[in-house]
């Protein structure tokens, strides 16, 4: 794919995201697109959110429990960032007329204390260089139509982030058995999934390897002081106007967000 198709097509993701819209699956227009012409649009993508002022704050793998999988018909993981424009204060109103067809994800956040760079990173290295861990929301959104979206598709639409909320307890993962943190997910009351840190590809911390490794490849970094999405622990949640989610990990306390 040329590098004038690739921009334009970074600019038409960038337009629907201000303008609160769907295009067409690129995979229906360009059925030759790979997933490295896909990841060439998603920078384009966050180049013009980083020209308009944002920053970027950290890095989201997606994709990474058989759930999701299953849900999405995408049977690999991928990658994409998070900009300070993402972030919602948890307990803080949602607005819905800024969203598309968001689905909440209740997932483990890492926050790094140290650079790491791949290829070659370990579960273990990932261990020593987190400051902690926390329990949080990444609402996934959609730019492509009705969710129609091959691997390609939502690789382009930087991993189909929208806005995520980080809990208030800091976890120590030294001392916590991330496989086994046991996650339960409240919708107005009312559990609707569970799940445990085991779904994001064995174990969170593989999560974070996987994708040190993957932007290592590419000479990107994890940095210190970034926030990582370590990808959903359970099946999407649909949600609406007035809905109240509440993410429960062990030894991490919860995160709350409602949608107004």
């Amino acid at each position: 794919m040329d590098a004038k198709l690739i921009t334009q097509l970074g600019d038409e993701l960038y337009d629907a995201l201000k303008a609160c819209k769907t295009i067409s699956p690129f995979t229906d227009r360009h059925p030759d697109i790979t997933i490295d012409d896909a990841y060439n649009i998603q920078q384009r993508m966050i180049q013009r959110r980083l020209d308009a002022g944002e920053k970027i704050v950290g890095k989201k793998i997606g994709v990474t429990s058989a759930a999701v999988q299953n849900m999405l018909g995408v049977f690999q993981p991928d990658f994409g960032y998070l900009l300070d424009g993402m972030l919602i204060e948890e307990g803080q109103t949602i607005q819905m007329d800024g969203l598309i067809a968001p689905r909440a994800e209740g997932e483990i956040a890492f926050i790094l204390k140290r650079d790491l760079m791949g290829p070659g990173l370990t579960m273990a290295e990932v261990l020593r260089a987190t400051d902690c861990v926390l329990a949080c929301f990444e609402i996934v959104d959609s730019r492509i139509q009705d969710w129609k979206i091959k691997i390609q598709d939502t690789v382009a639409d930087n991993a189909s982030c929208g806005v995520y909320a980080l809990g208030g307890v800091l976890g120590d993962p030294r001392k916590l058995d991330l496989g086994l943190c046991g996650m339960v997910l409240e919708k107005n009351g009312q559990i609707i999934a569970t799940g445990a840190g085991a779904a994001a590809l064995g174990h969170p911390a593989n999560a974070i390897a996987w994708l040190g490794n993957t932007l290592g490849r590419r000479g990107i970094p994890l940095k210190a002081g970034e926030v990582i999405l370590s990808g959903s622990l359970a099946p999407l949640i649909p949600v609406q106007k007035g809905d109240h989610l509440r993410c429960t990990i062990a030894g991490m306390g919860h995160c709350n967000i409602r949608f107004g």
